[in-house]
């Protein structure tokens, strides 16, 4: 190893102001940077040594204590870099290709104008000589007093519901660590970084060894996990889980923005309140063109944008059909993704047309065919492309996923790749998370968006506050915008919930229940028919929040308050600019009507509220320790969602 310690943070002077994004070697020595980060390598015959990690932003280098390549396969050597760059006005990719041994490996890193993270994407062919420990990035500064935090994530929500832990640590000996995120802080300058392994979460992940980061005092790396010869070809290229390394300033909030930038950049959300009748569990059996003409119009009443028909819609029947089915060999069907005729006599013509003239899209549930490691993609991608074709279908539900190997993982990557291309960009998947080994909260999310959860109040499993505190928690680490999060009609399966229990949905209005949604994707779970006529009344609400939803959401959204129990204060804040945002406030089963809520606005400010939702107060407050502000909501279970001005 080779000592390179040049000090701990170097404060910047002066550095050149580069306007886009930029990827070039001079001599030794690879840069790749834009406005607001630069990593500068060795560049070692295309084996990367990391030198420094730059914030321009905060003012400040890291630099490496110990030089050694940031990738590694065993313990060989790289040899024959080559470079490439493609580069548009707000974006550069540096290809970067070298040999360890047999295996040839290519490094995509990239950067956008605007984002103080670099990604990097690994691709490897060949042979593999050695199976061992494989490290996808590595970071070393001197130090010994580095604090980090990683966290971990949970999918699979059927089963979990508590989809996020974090691990707080004191750097020391070498020690690993679970988790999608490691964020981590030189105590002595304030200075840090960040680490995203974009993977499935935990023991989704193929070959996974049990952790995901290690740490031994300012040396932190991401492990890939296992790697196995028969994942590799000798002549296509195996695409390895994906890292991230962004600076974080000198604050939590510093941090979590500078995530947040990176997370947004990789593809712009798209607002929709979706209602999807399954969640009244009528499964299949009631589907049709009768049934989905009528659910048409009285969702139109409740605001819906987008009428999503699950499964059921197609001429083949699924395992979950009442009427039973399978997803084995269903290409020996060719007519298995095509409307059934005896439920749609005129194909989705009629739906879609009627859903036009209101205002509506159609969005369907679709099932890949998972058989052989999803070796069918094209012809499924040629369905959903034909689909958008002939009915401008555009939003797709996608289920039942499986993700055992590579080869299946890069399937199910290229059938929603040719979709996106073939369809212009214009097709959105809501990527299902509820079962199964699938991507989880950090993979495929430049796809779209996330189905979070199945709760249902037919087996008394849906509790309003711990669907709020599902999108509160992830807040803080996955956009609440691209986690579509469910509503369901309070008034069915009443005496299925325990007489009494203060938690029961039949127990809050059904305004609230759409409420605690609102900071995600709201998830109409329900079939409209069963709507009693007072339920109708939430259009309005749904209405509004439609008109300002893109506003909200275009900001950096975060948790605040306390986490929700059913009893809490809590809610989120919406980060536009420094002077204007959105907060929105739940006062839950709590017995106090004002309380101090602690946000991410900077202390000493006066904040200007000015309501738009619900049943806040306009006023002005001022920010105390902690960015708390004072707030009175009168009623229990109540809310209020305030556009604010930092004065």
């Amino acid at each position: 190893m080779k000592r390179f310690f040049l000090g701990l943070v170097v404060i910047l002077a002066a550095l050149p102001s580069v306007a886009r994004p930029y990827a070039f070697l001079e001599g030794d020595t690879l840069r790749i940077g834009n406005s607001l980060i630069e990593r500068t390598f060795v560049w070692n015959e295309g084996h990367l040594m990391t030198v420094s990690l730059t914030d321009k932003k905060a003012g400040y280098t890291l630099q490496s204590e110990i030089l050694h390549p940031d990738f590694s396969i065993g313990r060989n050597q790289g040899r024959g870099g080559i470079l490439h760059t493609v580069a548009d006005c707000n974006s550069v990719i540096a290809s970067i290709l070298f040999h360890i041994g047999k295996t040839e490996v290519r490094r995509d890193y990239t950067i956008r104008e605007g984002v103080p993270a670099i990604e990097c994407g690994t691709y490897i062919k060949g042979v593999l000589e050695d199976t061992g420990a494989l490290v996808l990035d590595r970071l070393s500064f001197p130090g010994k007093h580095w604090q980090g935090k990683a966290v971990e994530f949970h999918d699979r929500t059927d089963d979990n519901n508590n989809l996020v832990e974090s691990h707080p640590f004191l750097s020391f000996h070498r020690k690993h660590f679970k988790g999608n995120l490691l964020f981590a802080r030189d105590v002595v300058s304030g200075s840090g970084f960040f680490f995203l392994k974009e993977s499935p979460a935990g023991d989704s992940q193929l070959h996974y060894g049990g952790f995901d980061f290690t740490a031994e005092y300012g040396e932190f790396s991401i492990a890939e996990g296992g790697l196995e010869s028969e994942d590799l070809s000798p002549e296509g290229w195996t695409r390895l889980y994906g890292c991230v390394t962004g600076v974080s300033g000198f604050s939590e909030l510093d941090a979590l923005v500078a995530l947040r930038l990176y997370q947004k950049s990789i593809r712009p959300f798209e607002d929709m309140v979706v209602m999807n009748t399954w969640g009244d569990r009528g499964q299949d059996a009631k589907v049709c063109e009768a049934f989905c003409l009528a659910e048409l119009e009285r969702g139109a009443r409740l605001g819906i944008s987008c009428l999503q028909i699950d499964d059921g819609w197609q001429k083949g029947k699924s395992p979950n059909s009442v009427s039973g089915g399978t997803f084995n060999d269903i290409w020996r069907d060719g007519q298995y993704w095509m409307p059934d005729p005896g439920k749609y006599p005129h194909g989705l013509g009629p739906v879609v047309d009627k859903g036009n003239d209101l205002g509506v899209d159609i969005g369907l549930w679709f099932n890949p065919s998972i058989q052989n490691d999803y070796s069918d993609w094209e012809r499924d991608a040629e369905v959903l492309v034909g689909l958008n074709k002939e009915y401008g279908i555009r939003i797709f539900k996608i289920d039942g996923v499986q993700l055992p190997t590579r080869e299946a993982e890069e399937n199910l990557r290229n059938m929603l790749a040719k979709v996106r291309s073939e369809t212009g960009g214009g097709v959105v998947f809501n990527l299902d998370a509820t079962a199964g080994r699938r991507a989880g909260f950090h993979y495929f999310g430049e796809y779209g968006n996330i189905f979070l959860e199945n709760r249902y109040t037919d087996w008394g499993n849906y509790y309003p506050y711990q669907t709020l505190r599902n999108l509160w928690m992830l807040s803080r680490y996955v956009p609440a915008e691209k986690l579509q999060v469910e509503f369901l009609n309070p008034w069915r399966n009443a005496g299925k919930y325990p007489q009494g229990d203060p938690f029961a949905p039949s127990g809050y209005s059904f305004e609230y229940l759409v409420a605690i949604t609102l900071a995600g994707q709201p998830l109409a779970w329900l079939e409209a028919s069963n709507l009693p006529e007072e339920g109708f009344s939430i259009g309005g609400l749904v209405n509004e929040y439609r008109k300002l939803s893109y506003d909200f959401h275009k900001g950096i959204i975060l948790p605040v308050g306390e986490e929700p129990d059913g009893n809490a204060w809590t809610g989120f804040q919406s980060i536009i600019d420094d002077s204007t945002g959105y907060l929105l406030v739940y006062r839950e089963n709590s017995n106090a009507k004002e309380a101090s809520l602690r946000t991410w606005l900077p202390q000493g400010k006066r904040i200007r509220l000015i309501p738009v939702l619900g049943s806040g107060h306009k006023g002005t407050v001022r920010v105390g320790e902690d960015g708390s502000i004072h707030l009175v909501l009168e009623e229990k279970n109540s809310y209020a969602l305030y556009r604010y001005q930092v004065s």
